[in-house]
């Protein structure tokens, strides 16, 4: 049974959004004064909701099929600066202040393997 007095995404947000067959659309994380890439994660509607109303990234787990807030755990926080959507609504960037390491590897980015890739 549905909770009718439970919070949702706003209407006309999630009227923008164009989710995955999961139900789920990538969030890229940034941090918002240098730029740096830090992680990729994937958000529902109720994961989106979450992080534009609390202050703090929160994802839909793929694995575990359950919502996760980065750094509930580890204290590796993110604490949100501002969120975009890109122009196909199926993507979103999501700035903020990074506390302590990104990624779960301890690493400061997930993007820390460098591949060979020929410069055009």
């Amino acid at each position: 049974m549905i909770d009718q007095t439970a919070p949702s995404l706003a209407p006309e947000i999630a009227a923008l959004l164009s989710r995955n067959p999961n139900g789920l659309i990538a969030a890229v994380i940034q941090q918002y004064d240098s730029g740096d890439v830090l992680m990729l994660g994937w958000m529902d509607d109720e994961a989106l909701r979450r992080t534009l109303s609390e202050g703090r990234v929160t994802f839909w787990s793929r694995s575990r099929e359950e919502y996760w807030r980065k750094g509930d755990t580890s204290g590796h926080i993110q604490v949100v600066r501002e969120v975009s959507l890109d122009c196909d609504g199926d993507a979103l960037l999501v700035q903020v202040d990074q506390h302590g390491a990104a990624c779960h590897t301890g690493e400061e980015s997930c993007f820390y393997r460098d591949l060979s890739a020929t410069v055009g």
